[in-house]
């Protein structure tokens, strides 16, 4: 294999290793030699690649934020209509892919580490931003702006608070129960400002 091709499929294999390595052991417990183990590499070509485990671990991030932008890319082509593009939305961020134990556990390990490295706080706050904005385009046909914005923000927080309390949960996640929950409260907010738009004159 050439060189270049080399370097990418260990950086890949450095970067699945940093997710069930974080998963077993935690990030606090785990050392950057038992990630390149894991990924069947030398520490010092971990180093080399990534610098610190820090590193690694924003650099897993941008990839499994990557994965989780084109998957939820290729729905939205599939989508027909700004209902069907927000659930399009709502079920990228539980594809199974995503929405599984060792993933999760790294996501946490990301929030934590976002409240101390600016890095990592900026590329959670782009991640934030854009899954807002995407849900807030859609809403609108539906809402008035202001209204859409404040569902959006609160189907956000849902997306993300399903997969924190998943953290605490033991089995497997289901995401269709996680969907479900998330979709119900969209509907509910639609639906309710329908009725107010009709509702008569006190």
């Amino acid at each position: 294999m050439p060189k270049i091709g080399m370097e990418a499929e260990r950086r890949r294999s450095l970067i699945a290793a940093t997710v069930d390595a974080i998963h077993e052991h935690g990030f606090c417990d785990v050392t950057i030699a038992q990630i390149a183990r894991r990924a069947g590499v030398s520490g010092g070509l971990a180093h080399h690649y990534f610098g610190s485990k820090d590193q690694l671990l924003a650099a897993t991030m941008r990839h499994l934020l990557q994965d989780l932008g084109e998957g939820i890319r290729a729905r939205l082509a599939r989508a027909e209509t700004p209902r069907a593009r927000i659930s399009a939305i709502i079920a990228g961020n539980f594809a199974p892919e995503q929405f599984r134990e060792a993933v999760i556990a790294a996501w946490l390990a990301f929030y934590t580490q976002a409240q101390t490295t600016p890095s990592s706080k900026r590329l959670l706050r782009i991640y934030s931003a854009r899954l807002t904005s995407n849900l807030t385009y859609n809403l609108k046909a539906f809402l008035p702006v202001a209204e859409a914005a404040r569902v959006a923000e609160g189907t956000a927080s849902m997306i993300d608070g399903v997969w924190l309390r998943r953290a605490l949960t033991d089995g497997p996640p289901n995401a269709e129960t996680a969907i479900r929950l998330v979709e119900d409260y969209v509907e509910a907010q639609i639906l309710a400002h329908g009725m107010r738009r009709t509702e008569p004159p006190a």
